[in-house]
Order: structure tokens, then sequence, then C-alpha cells
């Protein structure tokens, strides 16, 4: 007999990655349902691509070193090509928009849903593996689409659960940062540095983008960030942007694109209630050309243990013109959003309700035929409905449909059967009464949240109690 101690994997997540429960998962189909209907009022229709592309084609825009893992999850295939997963929607749809150029209309408006991944360090609703909901319109310089994804964004962002004045999006162009960078004198390979720096001024405020933009910055866990390496007055330079903006407005680079921006958000009156330009937005990837924006909530949000941090954007995007042109050479305007589903939900938790219709649970008393049967014949009128499949146990099996949260538990015994009869107990209005009841001897006596009915009126019975219990 071998004495070698079996090893067992230890059940753990890997860090960064969550599971999700039903109400989440019905939550955030509920979110997509809402935005899909706002995306495609405006006109846009639906695209997948997959999960994996050629790391080549996603483009060296997040990671700033050689390593193909650094900042995305990478494999080499048997043909010794990388494959990455998709760190977000819009890289692969330069891809599919270079291969299918001669097909689509221009300009060619699509939206997408999709999980991406990033190899980062995780934070409050920051996960390594998340959703996004992209809209684009790729063949357009003109600033009325970006005004018009922007005034997108806004109904898509009200609709899924956000009030008028609970998130702010803040425009700003790329054109203002590369003048200053140009002008401070700092050399283009230090620039995706500087920009995932300034990125982080809304969560570390100025002393730690002072840091990243110098030597580096040691966070609370402990891990050291190496910074951009910028000497004293290039970082005076760039934080001036930062902290004193209206002195980088005036006859400004790219201001003239916002200006035309504001004017058409103005006039069909999405004005500083809901966009406000902000010179501090810069947005962490490399591939933007111009005109920047993000969504950012304005209330305070918990954290898994309860304390109120400053939660980031639910909502990114802005122009990127020479994303197509790494594979055609030739320059495609484009323009898209993305709102962070998971992030979104995340600051809504405890606000937004289970979109999961009530459950109705038949219990297998004596006759698991006869259970499935009327299982079946309530499914077929649109209820939501399980047979019990589990132990023959009658109280295991309410026990089951209380923990379930089933609204209604479906009897049907020889006493019942004989008189032609069903009982239907209203679980959640017996759950609510228990509580007030004060003894035993009553409860059993009035048995307020237990009907019986006729066979034959099963359905109609279930359904008035469904509809009582959503008044």
């Amino acid at each position: 007999m071998s004495t070698e101690k079996q090893t067992r994997p230890k059940a753990r997540l890997p860090r960064g990655f969550r599971d999700r429960g039903a109400a989440e998962i019905a939550a955030e189909r509920a979110a997509l349902e809402t935005i899909r209907k706002v995306y495609e009022s405006y006109g846009f229709e639906p695209l997948e691509t997959p999960a994996f592309e050629y790391t080549d084609a996603l483009g060296k825009f997040l990671p700033d070193v050689d390593r193909p893992n650094e900042g995305v999850f990478s494999l080499r295939d048997d043909d010794e090509q990388w494959l990455s997963l998709r760190y977000d929607l819009t890289a692969p749809l330069a891809r599919y928009v270079a291969e299918n150029f001669q097909n689509l209309p221009k300009p060619f408006r699509r939206y997408q849903v999709g999980q991406v991944w990033r190899n980062e360090k995780p934070g409050p609703g920051r996960f390594r593996e998340f959703t996004q909901f992209d809209a684009d319109t790729v063949g357009s310089n003109a600033p009325s689409a970006d005004a018009e994804l922007l005034m997108m964004a806004c109904d898509a962002l009200e609709a899924a659960g956000l009030k008028r004045g609970e998130y702010v999006v803040k425009l700003n162009s790329r054109k203002l940062l590369d003048g200053v960078l140009e002008d401070a004198g700092i050399d283009l390979s230090r620039r995706g540095s500087v920009l995932r720096a300034i990125d982080k001024f809304d969560r570390l405020g100025e002393g730690g983008v002072r840091a990243l933009l110098g030597e580096g910055r040691k966070d609370e866990s402990g891990d050291f960030t190496k910074g951009a390496g910028l000497n004293a007055g290039q970082i005076s330079q760039v934080m001036k942007l930062l902290v004193d903006s209206a002195s980088a407005l005036s006859g400004a680079k790219g201001m003239g694109d916002l200006l035309a921006i504001n004017t058409v958000l103005s006039a069909s009156d999405y004005g500083a209630d809901r966009v406000v330009i902000d010179t501090s937005i810069v947005r962490g990837l490399d591939y933007y050309t111009g005109p920047v924006f993000e969504a950012q909530l304005t209330f305070p949000v918990a954290n898994e243990v309860g304390e109120k941090v400053v939660f980031g954007s639910v909502m990114g995007g802005g122009r990127y013109d020479d994303l197509v042109a790494r594979f055609t050479g030739q320059q495609v305007p484009a323009t898209g959003i993305s709102i962070g589903v998971s992030r979104l939900l995340s600051a809504l938790k405890g606000r937004t309700p289970s979109a999961l219709a009530p459950l109705v649970v038949v219990l297998a008393i004596d006759d698991v035929a006869r259970s499935f049967d009327m299982a079946r014949e309530l499914r077929a009128a649109g209820i939501r409905v399980e047979a019990y499949v589990g132990t023959k146990k009658f109280g295991d099996q309410l026990k089951y449909a209380d923990k379930r949260g089933a609204a209604i538990a479906v009897m049907e015994g020889g006493d019942e059967r004989a008189k032609g009869e069903v009982t239907l107990k209203d679980l959640a209005l017996g759950a609510e009464l228990a509580k007030n009841i004060e003894s035993r001897a009553a409860w059993v006596k009035d048995r307020p949240a237990q009907i019986s009915v006729k066979r034959s009126e099963l359905v109609s019975a279930v359904c008035r109690l469904l509809n009582k219990r959503n008044e």
C-alpha cells in the first residue's frame, strides 16, 4: 500500500476573478437588455468577435514592456503563434473592419457586448475579467459622431439605473496632452507610462500621480509601480494640465474638436449637468488620437468591507483614427464608447432588483409523474416552475422550496387527489406572517397563506397569487 499522502487542490479563486450567483447574473442580463435597446434605438447593430485574437493583432497598447503577457493573458498555440484574450472590444473591431473594409457601409456602426480580460492588479470594483458593452462608429471624422456616442452613453447609464446627477461624463482631447508632452520635451518612449499615470488622477490624486510621473510609487500593500522617470520640470508641466486646466484650454490644440462636440451636445440638451470638459481625463490606452471621454460616479461607493472608496469610471472611450491603419496602412477615422457593465452593477449593488421571475416549486409528495405533469402545465402558461427531484421527506421538500426563495409551493397528496384539489402555499406571505404570529397553534389554525383549489384551476390560481405578490 502506498504511504504517499494524497494531495488535493485547494478550492480557491484566482485573485481578481469571482463567481456570480443567479441574482447578479439576472441583474446583469436585465442591464444588458436595457443598454441594448438604447444602442439599437440609435441605429447601431450587433457584432460578435472571438475571445482570443493573435497578440500582434491586439497590439501593444495596454502593456508598455516586451513580455507578451504583460497586461494581457496570453498563450502560445501549437503553430508557435502567440494568442491573447482580448483586453477590450475595440482592438478586435479594428481587425474586423480591416478584414471586411470593402464590404462595410461607411460609416460602420456596431455594438458588441462580451467578456474582456486584463492581467492587472485588481481594485475596488475592478476585476481581471469583466463585461463591457461597446458602441463604435467607424469611418466618420465628424465631431457629431463623438457627440452622438456621448448622448447615447448618458441615455444608457440613466436607463440602467443611474439618476441624473449621480454621474458625470468628462470630455477631453489627447491632442491637448500631446501638446503638453511636446512642450515639456518628453520622449515618445515614455508616453505610455505618462498616460497611465495621469489616468489614475481621480483615484490617486496629485501626490500619487507625481510619484508615478517620477521614479515610481509604492501602494498600501507594499507593491511598487515603476514611474515614467520624468524630471521635476517635466512633472510640473504635466501636472499643470491636471490642476490648472484653465491655462491649458486657451487656444490649445484639440480645443476646436471639443467645442464642436459641445455645440452638438448643447443643441440636444445634453448640458453641463451631464457632460463637462475636464483636462485631467486622458484614458489609459495608447491608441486614442483625439477626443476622449469617461463617465464617473458622483456618489460614494462601498467596497467589499463597507469602506467608502473612489470608484472611478463606469464608461470610457474616445477617438482612435489610427487603429485600423495598423492593418491596412490607410487611416480610417473611428470613435467609440464602452460601458463597464460589471463595474456599473457593482456600484449599483442593492439598487438593481433581480430580474428572475418568481419561482413555483411543485412538491413530489407521492406521485412524481403527476408533479411533473403539473409543472409542465404551469410552464406552458409562462410560469417559472420546477418539479422537486430530491428526498421524499415532505419537510425537506418545504425547506428546499424556502431555501430556493420560491414564491409558491404546489402540493398534491392522496387526500387532495381524492377531492380533485391541489394545495398552494404562498411561501413569501407565510414567512412574513410567521414573524408576527404569537403561537404555533394559531398559525396552524388560521393557515392564511395556504389555500386549496380545484385541480382544474391550478394555473389560474397560481397566476392570481403571483399577481397579488407583484402588486
